[in-house]
Formats: structure tokens, sequence, C-alpha cells
């Protein structure tokens, strides 16, 4: 019976096995009890082999991401590198793609390496927030080594989440619109992740608190394409709308494009907010109106919390964190 042993009966990493081995804070105990009632079944001792695979840290962090040609993911990761990079620590990166499949087995797959923790970026990776089997493999994943969620939340053991207040940001921005005269707001998104979906309720709930209908034909959802947007409103003749709140800048800009082929007054004839204040929100024309929901402020709280996490100080890390986002107004809004 050797640690590879030990590691396949207790269904996690030989790295997981030499942590408990060495006492590490950074497994949940029930992963800890799971692995020293295997050891204790089978009369496992550990040789000094299996003690010095965790004896050190091996100052790598592990970060999953879905695309990197994403605008906001690839600033976040950039951050995460840099605040990492400041406290000399490497990190690994993997893209996992949007499926659900792919999502689980780049999660199994980085847990597996010598990692100190693990950092998901986007909350695509808990799915709506709401499904419980949607988020077991990252709490799964939590039993073996620290998990930082950067833009979702979900609450477990080992499991430290930082988001943006959207559900917030675009209530404020869909009641400036209203209070401005502009009432007949189109929803724009591309995804029905946990981010998604909480600006799809601040949206709708401003418009219930100002007395206007939720209209099914004012939320639509699409590829995260500037042409593509563009080319799907100039071609519903059939909507009726006089605003745009969109869940990312890239749709946003879509919808500047199309009311700029459409010869339409922006602001006076209708307002824009994207979502983001990414570069492309500066390189749109006329420059667009975004809520800003600060990567590198959310990337830098969560190396922060992190490195409390690593450095035996858990009690002082904060599971929960929420980071306020502000409506940053240039040229595609009058109010």
């Amino acid at each position: 019976m050797n640690i590879y042993d030990i590691a396949k009966l207790s269904g996690v990493s030989i790295a997981t096995v030499s942590r408990v081995v060495n006492g590490s804070s950074r497994v949940s105990e029930r992963t800890k009890q799971k692995v020293l009632k295997v050891m204790e079944d089978n009369d496992y001792t550990p040789n000094i082999f299996a003690r010095g695979l965790g004896l050190d840290s091996m100052q790598t962090i592990g970060i999953v991401c879905p695309d990197v040609a994403d605008v906001f993911v690839a600033s976040v990761v950039s951050y995460l590198e840099r605040d990492l990079k400041n406290y000399g620590y490497d990190c690994i990166l993997y893209c996992s793609g949007y499926s659900n499949e792919k999502k689980k087995k780049s999660v199994e797959t980085i847990r597996q390496k010598r990692i100190d923790a693990l950092i998901l970026v986007g909350s695509t990776y808990i799915g709506d927030g709401n499904t419980e089997e949607h988020v077991e493999y990252i709490k799964k994943a939590a039993e073996e080594v620290p998990v930082f969620l950067i833009n979702g939340r979900i609450a477990g053991e080992n499991i430290y989440s930082i988001y943006c207040a959207d559900r917030e940001a675009t209530y404020t921005a869909a009641s400036e619109m209203v209070e401005a005269g502009y009432e007949k707001i189109l929803f724009l998104s591309d995804s029905h992740s946990y981010s998604a979906n909480q600006k799809l309720e601040g949206y709708e709930q401003a418009l219930r608190d100002h007395g206007i209908p939720v209209l099914g034909q004012r939320k639509l959802y699409m590829k995260n394409q500037v042409d593509t947007v563009r080319d799907i409103l100039l071609a519903r003749r059939d909507l009726d709308f006089d605003a745009v709140l969109a869940t990312d800048d890239g749709l946003a800009v879509g919808a500047v494009k199309y009311a700029n082929a459409r010869k339409l007054d922006i602001p006076k004839e209708i307002n824009i907010v994207g979502y983001n204040n990414s570069e492309l929100a500066l390189c749109c024309g006329p420059e667009l109106s975004s809520i800003d929901n600060f990567p590198e402020k959310m990337s830098s709280r969560t190396i922060v919390n992190m490195m409390k996490v690593l450095r035996g100080k858990k009690e002082e890390a904060q599971a929960d964190v929420e980071i306020p986002c502000t409506l940053v107004k240039r040229c595609t809004t009058c109010f």
C-alpha cells in the first residue's frame, strides 16, 4: 500500500493525501477525516516520500476561465497574474469553454496538479446559482484546495466568493433611463448565467417599481458579437424601443452600430448602456456609457483574501465579498 493507493481509495489527489499527512490547514475537515480513515483501515504509514510531497508550498495557483478572448475575463486574468507575481506565486491557466462537461473536466484536471489554491473566473461556473448539481464539482474541488470564485456567489466550506452588485447596478441604470423619459428599454444578454440573471432581475425590478410592464419581446439573447447584434436589431423591425441596457459592452456597441445604421440621434432618440466599462466603451463612436464592475478591484481583493488563507489566517478571510458598481456616463446617455 502506497500513497497512490491511498489517493485512489480516498478519491483525492496524491497532493491532497500529502497535505493531510503534513497537517495542512488547506484541506477541508471532511476530506481530512476521509483520508485518515482510509489510511487507518489499510494500516498505512506515510514514508518520507509521501511527507515530502506536501512539505512545502508549490507557490502555484490554478486559474480556470471560460475564454480569454472575452474582454472581461482577459482583464481579470491579467490582474490576477500581476498580483500573484507580487506575492511570489506562479499560475497555471486553463481555458474551459462554456459547456458543463468541459468546465467540470478542466476543474478536475487542474486540481490534480500540485496547486495551492484554485481560482474560477466568471459566474458561468455556478450555472444559474440555484441548482446544486451545477456547483457540486466546485465543492468537491474545495475539499482539497481553497477555491476562490470571481464574479459568482456560492456558499460552501473552503469556498470564497467575490462578486459585483450586478442587480443593483442594472436597477439604477434602468431607473435613471425611465426617469429621463426612456421607458421602452430593450434588455440584451448573451447568457443565462448567475451574473446575467442578476442583471435581468435588476432591470425587471426597476420597470416594475416605475409602473412599467415587463415585456418578453424586450428581452433578447444573442451572441456577444458586434455585427451580430447590429444585424439582428436591424432585422427586427417589429421591436419598439427607445433605450438599450446590455449585459456586456460588446452587445451595447452592437446596439450603437444599429442606431448609427438607422441614423438615430444618440442619445436624443435612443439611450444605450453597456456593462464592464471596457476599452470597447472608449473605442465606440459615440463613446459608450457603461457600468464599471471593477475587475481589477475584484482580482486584487481575491488575492489578498487568498494570501490570508494560505498563510494560516483563515479566520481573517472573507467568504463573501460584494463590490459596488458605478455607471460611467459618456455620450450614449442623456441623464
